[in-house]
């Protein structure tokens, strides 16, 4: 069975709090939408990195000042 699908979309203002990897955003009409997770070894290693050295103490502040969305 096909479709076909006219659309017309105006959008004034499209506010999007966050995006991770596994999120879909779509406007409009899709037949399908089919995952992807592709994985590359773009440097070549060959064993995994040592592990980091703890430096100072944590603190209960973010080290990177966040904003908070209204």
């Amino acid at each position: 069975m096909q479709f076909t699908v006219h659309q017309t979309i105006n959008i004034r203002m499209l506010r999007i709090g966050s995006i991770s990897n596994a999120s879909v955003f779509q406007i409009g009409s899709a037949g399908s939408i089919q995952s992807a997770a592709n994985l590359y070894n773009t440097g070549g290693y060959e064993s995994l990195a040592q592990p980091a050295e703890f430096q100072g103490e944590i603190g209960e502040t973010p080290l990177v000042p966040l904003s908070a969305f209204s």
